[in-house]
Parts: structure tokens; C-alpha cells; sequence
């Protein structure tokens, strides 16, 4: 291979980079800046529809509208007053109720503001409320603005979207998807878990928002629901995210593992063809909490396990272990109703569209994850064998009182009569929710009990992970010259990681004011990975800001990959 298409391979490598990497690396001006918004749907009270016709909204102090599309002053309104919004004719009215509007940019008052296009409300000095909208028996409020969006393609129908920084955005998520009492350190795990969330990439099936404020994305209750703990959680992960192989990973998380987490294959399909199992992911892996605890391969060893209470890190949870109970006659009822709402789903095989009652006759396992977790199970009736596939899925089907199982780390036992007839089913589980990633509840003893730090947490449940700043690439292209990122770290240790497959000689940095020129390696035959360059010199123990520019006169055919990873210098001291 001569040295004209080596520099043809890598002139086509750094377009595609340019092209394909995700858009959140990209800012809208020549500066990559620190700052991230996040752009969260508000859903009503029960989060049934995120679609609006009319609300009411306040300020805890002045209140400031702006037209959208030119940015121009539409009203100001003083604190504590209630503003209603409404549509018809795909034409928004702004009323303050109760008093006039006071002047808008036209200098003529109204009862009434009219105007077709979108607009954002901005409460520079205080907070947003909607009225009647409450989160956790209080007050729903938002930092920042909201943005009032027409639904495309229907009539008379809007979104409210927060528009807000992602560590204020945290701070209304932390505390509303782990208890506070779980501690510190298991608050910043989640920290973590959820800053991952909101900035991997993803299909936006709506183009307005980023995510929703419910269990549908993660749970975002606004300002008035932050406790000063989980606040110092966010703040003391301050741009700190879980990185394998340059990209955020999936941090997926539930309530409780049962003492043995799933691959995340066995648990979930994939999302363009659902196909199950889906692809692997190797930091999403399986792991016995315990590393005395063998493999459990046989249904003997699945049932020892769930049917007792080994030590485990979320043995503290309410549903480290359950039990179910049905009489015949019942799960026959659930099962002819669940069997025909879950083929619906595509993983009932075949599908069950009968309208006659079934009678169960079996319960076979066919197929379980490493943790035991069923996977594939045989549904023996009267009516012929469906086989269901897929955790979720059989959690749905075998329901109590309209409650689906908390797990699919199940065993059936039958209880039959004089006449080998089955009277009774019982169920003998363990775990709450699809027990991939991390379990909250685990994180909370290892972190309240056993005094782990939360990087160590985060390295038990994500196998083979690096903790850091969010990977970005530097390149001549201007939306790439210049990039700052802010982070907080536990510790004064820290490597720069880079990518220098494109043989950048140098690289300047800014480190807290600090200037430095780094020399790197040119030699393409010698980078056989990423290098780490020790920068805990310039670092410090808490806040820093780094700014990463590219070094232009290298040219315009070069780029580099790079981000902070954080160092624990006592990671040695937590083993697992």
C-alpha cells in the first residue's frame, strides 16, 4: 500500500468522521461551549398527553415573552400572575387573567396578545409554574423557560417544553428516580447513569423535544422536587459520563437486580426490528453480585437461588425476594386475557386471538439469561402451546390482581390434588424491573453500607467502563476548532485520552487558565490504542474547565478524539 492512498484512507476516515459522528458534539458557532441544554416535554398531570389547547401558567418573579422565530419582546408580566394560553384557528392567545396585559413592542394594551407564531416564556430571576399541574403533592416548578410549540401537522394542539442546563434538568431527575436515603455516593452512580441517558444519542420520533418528564424517558419532576443531597450529587458529577470504546454507553438501571444482573441481550430486543435477544452490548453483561455465586445453569440452581436469600448488595430491597400466588381457576382467567393483549406485542408465538377460555395444562422453560432470568417459556393450555418470548412480555402475562410480576426471575411450582389435578400455582422470584445495569438498590447498600465510592459502583454494574468527559473531536472544520468542557473531579488525577490516528504533532490545552502545548505521538505504526497523557498536574480536586484547540497550522486533513478520564488514586482498595 504506498504513502498516496494511506493519506486517501485517512483524508476519507476523518470526512466520515465529520459527517457521521453524533450532532450533539457539534455547537452552532465556531466554539464548542460547556453548556447543554436539554429540551424536556411537560406532560399533564397524570402524563396521558403531552398535547395542549389551553393552560395557565405563572412567574415567580417578572415574567418576560418572546416571539420564537424573531426573538422580538411580545409582553412582560409581573410575578405571581397568571398568564392562559390558548389556541384556535392554529392562532395563540396570551391573556393575563384578571388585569390587562401590560404594553406589548407595539405600545398598544389588550386584554389579548395574538400571534401565530411560537414563543418562549422566560423567567430570568425566578420559576415557572403551570397551574394545577403538581409533582410529589407540590407545585410543579421549572427553572429556565418554556417553550410553546405548535404540534406540526395537526390543528389546535401545542407542546410545553422546558428549555433548561442539563445539571438543573438532573437535579429535577436524581431525587425522583432514587430515594435521597440511599445515600451520597449512590446518588452520584445515578447522577451519572441519567446524564448518560439525556445526551446519547437517539430516534426522536418528535423533533421538539429531547425527552419527556416521565417514566417514558426518566423521571424529570422540575425545581421544586431538588433535595440539597441529590443537588451535591449532580454537582460533584458535574460532566461526568460512562464511556466504553469512545461512545456514552446505554446505563441502563432498575429498582432491584436479585443478587445477579442480566446481559443486556436476554433482557430486551432490538428497537429497529425486534429481533430478540438483541445484540450484545459488553458493558451491559451479567454479574452475580457475589463472585462465590456459580453460574446458574440448570432449573435446580435457578430455583435454590430464588427460593433463598443469599448475600447480595440489594438484599435491603423489598423485592430482593417475592412470592405469587394463583388458584387455577384464576390464572386461567389472566392468561386467556393476557395471552390475547400481549401477542399484540409480536412475541407470543402464535398468536392467541381466541375468544373461548383457556385452561393451563403446563409451564415450561424453554430458554433463561445467565441470572436465570426467563426468557422463553412454553405456555401449555388446552387451546395449543404459545411460546413467549422476552421478559418484559411474560412479566405481563402472568399478572396478580392487574399487577404484572416485578421480574422475570421466576420459577413456577404447581400444587395439585388427590387426582394429580393443578389447583394452584405459586411463583417464587426475585428482583424489581428488568435487572440490566445497575440496581439502585445495590448501589445504595454499596455505597451507604460498604462505603464504596460511586465510580466503583459504576464500575461493578458496567463492565470494562471509563468514567469522563464526554469524547469530542477537534478538526480544522469550524464548529470543531475550539471545544470547553466543564467537569468536577473527586480526585486532583486525571489522564487526557486521544485518539491520534491522524498524527496531530501537538495539541494545545487550557486547563483552568493554565496554557499548555502537548506534544503527541506522529507515528502511526506505533499507536496501537488510545494514549493517556497524565494531566493531573494542571487538574484540580473539584471544578475545572478545560479547553481543547486545534492547532491549525497542522492543516485541514488532520483530526483528533480526545477526552478527560477521571483517575481514582485508590481505586485498588475497592475489589471486586
Amino acid at each position: 500500500m504506498g504513502i498516496k492512498t494511506l493519506k486517501n484512507i485517512f483524508l476519507g476516515f476523518v470526512i466520515v468522521l465529520l459527517i457521521f459522528t453524533s450532532p450533539k458534539i457539534f455547537a452552532q458557532d465556531s466554539k464548542q461551549t460547556a453548556n447543554k441544554l436539554v429540551r424536556v416535554a411537560i406532560g399533564n398531570q397524570n402524563f396521558q398527553t403531552y398535547n395542549y389547547q389551553k393552560i395557565t401558567v405563572f412567574g415567580t418573579s417578572d415574567v418576560q415573552i418572546f416571539d420564537k422565530l424573531t426573538k422580538s419582546l411580545i409582553a412582560e408580566i409581573p410575578a405571581d400572575t397568571m398568564i392562559e394560553i390558548s389556541i384556535t384557528d392554529n392562532c395563540f392567545q396570551i391573556k393575563r387573567l384578571k388585569d390587562e396585559l401590560i404594553n406589548d413592542v407595539t405600545e398598544t394594551q389588550s386584554d389579548v396578545i395574538k400571534t401565530k407564531n411560537d414563543f418562549v416564556i422566560e423567567c430570568k430571576e425566578g420559576l415557572l409554574g403551570i397551574k394545577d399541574l403538581t409533582r410529589k403533592s407540590k407545585q410543579a416548578l421549572y427553572h429556565s423557560n418554556f417553550e410553546i410549540i405548535k404540534k406540526p401537522k395537526t390543528d389546535n394542539l401545542f407542546y410545553i417544553v422546558n428549555v433548561l442546563d442539563i445539571q438543573d434538568y438532573l437535579k429535577g431527575v436524581v431525587p425522583n428516580e432514587m430515594p435521597t436515603s440511599f445515600g451520597l455516593e449512590a446518588l452520584k452512580a445515578q447522577a451519572v447513569a441519567a446524564r448518560n441517558y439525556v445526551l446519547s444519542p437517539r430516534t426522536r420520533l418528535v423533533n421538539e423535544y429531547d425527552v419527556v418528564d416521565s417514566v417514558a424517558s426518566q423521571v424529570y419532576f422540575g425545581a421544586n422536587t431538588e433535595e440539597a443531597i441529590s443537588n451535591k450529587a449532580v454537582n460533584e458529577t458535574d460532566g461526568i459520563v460512562a464511556i466504553y470504546n469512545w461512545e456514552l454507553i446505554l446505563a441502563q438501571y432498575s429498582s432491584t437486580a436479585g443478587g445477579y444482573t442480566e446481559s443486556f441481550a436476554n433482557a430486551f430486543s432490538d428497537t429497529s426490528n425486534k429481533k430478540f435477544p438483541s445484540q450484545h452490548k459488553p458493558y451491559l453483561v451479567a454479574k452475580a453480585d457475589m463472585i462465590s455465586q456459580m453460574p446458574l445453569k440448570t432449573e435446580e440452581e435457578v430455583r435454590n437461588f430464588y427460593k433463598t436469600k443469599p448475600d447480595s448488595y440489594d438484599i435491603r430491597s423489598p423485592y430482593y425476594r417475592w412470592q405469587k400466588n394463583w388458584t387455577k381457576q384464576e390464572l386461567d382467567e389472566v392468561l386467556t386475557r393476557t395471552l390475547k393483549e400481549q401477542s399484540k406485542t409480536g412475541f407470543v408465538y402464535p398468536k392467541f386471538d381466541s375468544e373461548e377460555n383457556i385452561e393451563l395444562l403446563d409451564l415450561r422453560p424453554k430458554r433463561r439469561g445467565e441470572s436465570g432470568k426467563l426468557i422463553d417459556l412454553d405456555i401449555v393450555t388446552d387451546k395449543g402451546t404459545y411460546t413467549v418470548q422476552k421478559e418484559l412480555v411474560i412479566r405481563r402475562i402472568f399478572q396478580k390482581n392487574n399487577i404484572s410480576l416485578p421480574s422475570a426471575n421466576v420459577v413456577f411450582e404447581f400444587v395439585v390434588d388427590e387426582n394429580n389435578q393443578i389447583v394452584e400455582i405459586n411463583a417464587y422470584g426475585g428482583g424489581f424491573g428488568h435487572g440490566v445495569g445497575m440496581s439502585q438498590y445495590g448501589a445504595g447498600f454499596m455505597g451507604k453500607e460498604l462505603k464504596m465510592p460511586f465510580d466503583k459502583i459504576l464500575k461493578h454494574y458496567y463492565t470494562d467502563i471509563s468514567l469522563g468527559t464526554e469524547p469530542v473531536i477537534l478538526s480544522a472544520y469550524n464548529t470543531q476548532q475550539q471545544v470547553t468542557q466543564n467537569f468536577y473531579l473527586e480526585h486532583k488525577a486525571a489522564n487526557l485520552v486521544v485518539d491520534n490516528r491522524f498524527r496531530l504533532s501537538k495539541l494545545k490545552i487550557i486547563v483552568n487558565g493554565r496554557e499548555m502545548e502537548l506534544p503527541l505521538v506522529q507515528d502511526l505504526f506505533a499507536l496501537k490504542g488510545p494514549m493517556k497523557i497524565d494531566i493531573s498536574e494542571v487538574i484540580k480536586k473539584g471544578e475545572n474547565t478545560i479547553t481543547f484547540c486545534y492547532p491549525l497550522e497542522e492543516g485541514s486533513m488532520k483530526a483528533v478524539r480526545l477526552y478527560v478520564e477521571a483517575v481514582n488514586p485508590n481505586a485498588d482498595k475497592f475489589g471486586f
